[in-house]
Protein backbone atom coordinates (compact mmCIF):
# COMPACT_ATOMS: atom_id res chain seq x y z
CA UNK A 1 0.00 0.00 0.00
CA UNK A 2 2.81 2.39 0.90
CA UNK A 3 4.47 1.82 -2.49
CA UNK A 4 1.26 2.74 -4.30
CA UNK A 5 0.88 5.98 -2.36
CA UNK A 6 4.50 6.91 -3.03
CA UNK A 7 4.17 6.16 -6.75
CA UNK A 8 0.93 8.13 -6.96
CA UNK A 9 2.57 11.10 -5.22
CA UNK A 10 5.56 11.05 -7.57
CA UNK A 11 3.26 10.72 -10.58
CA UNK A 12 1.21 13.69 -9.37
CA UNK A 13 4.36 15.78 -8.87
CA UNK A 14 5.55 14.79 -12.34
CA UNK A 15 2.24 15.90 -13.85
CA UNK A 16 2.47 19.25 -12.06
CA UNK A 17 6.03 19.74 -13.31
CA UNK A 18 5.14 18.76 -16.88
CA UNK A 19 2.09 21.04 -16.86
CA UNK A 20 4.18 23.94 -15.56
CA UNK A 21 6.80 23.45 -18.26
CA UNK A 22 4.16 23.25 -20.97
CA UNK A 23 2.55 26.50 -19.81
CA UNK A 24 5.80 28.47 -19.70
CA UNK A 25 5.76 31.42 -22.07
CA UNK A 26 7.78 31.09 -25.23
CA UNK A 27 10.05 34.05 -25.82
CA UNK A 28 12.87 35.03 -28.03
CA UNK A 29 16.34 35.28 -26.53
CA UNK A 30 16.15 39.04 -26.04
CA UNK A 31 12.80 38.84 -24.22
CA UNK A 32 13.99 36.29 -21.68
CA UNK A 33 14.19 37.62 -18.10
CA UNK A 34 17.75 36.35 -17.72
CA UNK A 35 18.93 38.37 -20.71
CA UNK A 36 19.69 41.94 -19.72
CA UNK A 37 22.29 44.69 -20.15
CA UNK A 38 24.63 43.02 -17.70
CA UNK A 39 25.34 40.22 -20.16
CA UNK A 40 26.35 42.72 -22.83
CA UNK A 41 28.67 44.41 -20.33
CA UNK A 42 30.31 41.09 -19.42
CA UNK A 43 30.86 40.21 -23.07
CA UNK A 44 32.10 43.65 -24.13
CA UNK A 45 34.32 44.53 -21.16
CA UNK A 46 35.02 41.18 -19.46
CA UNK A 47 38.48 40.58 -20.85
CA UNK A 48 39.63 44.17 -20.29
CA UNK A 49 38.32 44.37 -16.70
CA UNK A 50 39.41 40.94 -15.51
CA UNK A 51 42.29 39.94 -17.75
CA UNK A 52 40.78 36.46 -18.14
CA UNK A 53 40.69 34.90 -21.59
CA UNK A 54 37.69 32.76 -20.66
CA UNK A 55 34.55 34.86 -20.07
CA UNK A 56 32.85 32.12 -18.02
CA UNK A 57 35.80 31.92 -15.63
CA UNK A 58 35.85 35.72 -15.41
CA UNK A 59 32.17 35.88 -14.47
CA UNK A 60 32.44 33.11 -11.87
CA UNK A 61 35.63 34.29 -10.20
CA UNK A 62 35.68 38.07 -10.62
CA UNK A 63 32.15 39.33 -11.07
CA UNK A 64 30.37 36.74 -8.91
CA UNK A 65 33.18 35.69 -6.58
CA UNK A 66 31.30 36.09 -3.31
CA UNK A 67 28.24 34.32 -4.68
CA UNK A 68 30.37 31.41 -5.91
CA UNK A 69 32.13 31.25 -2.54
CA UNK A 70 28.77 31.13 -0.77
CA UNK A 71 27.53 28.33 -3.02
CA UNK A 72 30.73 26.38 -2.38
CA UNK A 73 30.31 26.75 1.39
CA UNK A 74 26.70 25.55 1.18
CA UNK A 75 27.72 22.51 -0.90
CA UNK A 76 30.60 21.67 1.45
CA UNK A 77 28.33 21.96 4.50
CA UNK A 78 25.70 19.70 2.94
CA UNK A 79 28.32 17.10 2.01
CA UNK A 80 29.69 17.10 5.56
CA UNK A 81 26.16 16.78 6.99
CA UNK A 82 25.29 13.84 4.73
CA UNK A 83 28.61 12.15 5.47
CA UNK A 84 28.12 12.53 9.21
CA UNK A 85 24.62 11.07 9.02
CA UNK A 86 25.64 8.13 6.84
CA UNK A 87 28.85 7.19 8.64
CA UNK A 88 28.92 3.91 10.48
CA UNK A 89 29.95 3.71 14.10
CA UNK A 90 31.76 0.61 15.28
CA UNK A 91 30.24 -0.80 18.39
CA UNK A 92 32.53 -2.51 20.83
CA UNK A 93 32.02 -6.20 21.35
CA UNK A 94 31.92 -7.73 24.80
CA UNK A 95 35.43 -9.16 24.36
CA UNK A 96 36.90 -5.71 23.62
CA UNK A 97 35.14 -4.20 26.63
CA UNK A 98 36.52 -6.91 28.97
CA UNK A 99 40.12 -6.34 27.81
CA UNK A 100 40.01 -2.62 28.61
Amino acid sequence: MKKHVTRALFFLLFLILASSVMHMPTMSTTDAPSYNDQIDHFIDHGQDETGASNIIAAILTDYRGFDTLGETIVLFTSIVAVASVLRTVKSKTKDEEEHE
